[in-house]
């Protein structure tokens, strides 16, 4: 008696056993065609053609691309200008935003700023209109000059907080034309300031 349970226990435990395999195999998939290492000339090919396809891509500034760079740009500009005017006479957010040359111009002036004693009040209304002038590729960078108007309300008052320049409720329009500048060669996709025109 005690064998027939033996049986039906080992009947039982290989129904289940069947029963696994076949869900696993539903599951994970048989092993079919190729899988193996590709040739190595392959892998050369398949890479050369990823790095062509993403340089053209980049190198394409066509009318969804300039779309794309003046949203991105407007975002900057309004970052850049914002930071630029905080009471604590740092760059901080803009940092990423500027090259070298312009990170270090705007800092001397902030440096200036402190040693003269002067607060810049800043408060930014919003962009009336920019607008590309043009775009031109030099070896393996693009430059784009953008024309900015902007809309601020701007005041410089000294230590004892008296208004040496501007007007704590008028709001002023100003133009700018700013060089933005990237490397196509580079997977990071944004792009900096590099020079000031106006």
């Amino acid at each position: 008696m005690s064998y027939s349970f033996e049986y039906i226990d080992i009947i039982l435990l290989a129904m289940i056993a069947g029963f696994i395999f076949l869900r696993l195999r539903g599951i994970l998939g048989r092993r079919t065609g190729f899988e193996g290492k590709a040739p190595p000339n392959f892998e050369k090919i398949l890479k050369d053609v990823k790095t062509d396809s993403k340089v053209t891509l980049k190198e394409d500034f066509n009318d969804n691309a300039k779309k794309d760079f003046l949203n991105g740009a407007k975002i900057a500009y309004e970052t850049i200008i914002t930071d630029f005017s905080d009471n604590d006479n740092k760059l901080t957010s803009s940092k990423p935003l500027l090259s070298k040359k312009i990170y270090d111009q705007f800092n001397n002036a902030l440096k200036e700023r402190i040693n003269r004693g002067h607060i810049a009040e800043i408060t930014f209304i919003g962009i009336n209109s920019a607008k590309i002038k043009e775009h031109s590729k030099t070896n393996n960078l693009l430059n784009v000059t953008v024309d900015f108007v902007g809309e601020v309300i701007t005041c410089i008052r000294d230590k004892d907080k008296k208004i040496v320049s501007g007007n704590p409720e008028k709001i002023k329009k100003i133009y700018d034309t700013w060089v933005f500048s990237r490397d196509i060669r580079s997977a990071n996709p944004n792009w900096q300031l590099v020079n000031t025109l106006n």
